[in-house]
């Protein structure tokens, strides 16, 4: 499923949406000027991220709880540096976002889903992200089987309690 039909998703869950980043670099079209321009040092007026802030408003504003943690390796790659300058409109749009530097990451810790990203819903359902050797997204796959959805519920259990808020976490 492609990124657009993956967001209707926020539309249809019921309470919770968790999205574990496990990605150093990332490749969306949308991100490439932007970033391009951050990295020049020109100012940016963020429009692009229009769409995204006024889904999350919508649905954090109907009460239900929007959460991510990323797990980022340090010194922070150039696109997490940029990644972090903007989290605060995440924040915003009603976001809840936490850090967990990967060297903090428990011993032996395994990731389900071949290390993939993924978006958990209400604890049922899974969107799983699949990028290309570049970093692009290619699109997400829905998965609902009970045993990988309890392991990605135990892991994000795990990390939430060990990541740092965002307004606590100074790279």
């Amino acid at each position: 499923m492609s990124s657009a039909e993956r967001n209707q998703l926020f539309e249809s869950f019921s309470h919770v949406a968790f999205h574990l980043e496990l990605r150093d670099d990332y490749g969306a079209p949308v991100e490439d000027t932007p970033y391009a321009r951050w990295r020049r040092g020109e100012s940016d007026d963020h429009d692009w991220f229009d769409p995204w802030r006024a889904l999350m408003k919508r649905v954090t504003g109907r009460g239900k709880s929007v959460r991510r943690v990323r797990v980022v390796t340090e010194p922070h790659s150039r696109y997490i540096e940029w990644e972090h300058s903007l989290t605060h409109l995440n924040i915003e749009a009603g976001e809840d976002i936490r850090w967990l530097p990967r060297h903090l990451l428990p011993d032996g810790i395994t990731f389900p889903l071949a290390g993939n990203d993924w978006w958990l819903y209400d604890d049922r359902l899974l969107a799983v992200g699949h990028f290309d050797s570049e970093g692009r997204v290619l699109g997400s796959e829905i998965i609902e089987d009970p045993e990988t959805v309890t392991e990605c519920r135990r892991i994000r259990d795990r990390l939430w309690a060990m990541a740092v808020p965002h307004n606590e976490y100074k790279p």
